[in-house]
């Protein structure tokens, strides 16, 4: 079986997509639960992505 790094570059992407998509479907599934309107879930669902993304990938980069 062929190993890749960690972290290059096809790695990255592919981990910031799967937070990203998780995070907006978790940020718009919350705001549907208290009756939100779509425009308002699209907009939480984009604020829990960035915060997931920037804060959990901000985080690991700091340790290097």
């Amino acid at each position: 079986m062929k190993h890749y790094p960690e972290d290059c570059t096809l790695c990255r992407l592919m981990r910031s997509m799967a937070f990203s998509g998780l995070g907006m479907g978790l940020g718009a599934g919350i705001a549907y639960l208290f009756g939100a309107s779509r425009q308002n879930m699209v907009y939480s669902g984009m604020v829990v992505a960035a915060i997931i993304i920037f804060g959990l990938f901000g985080r690991n980069g700091n340790k290097r």
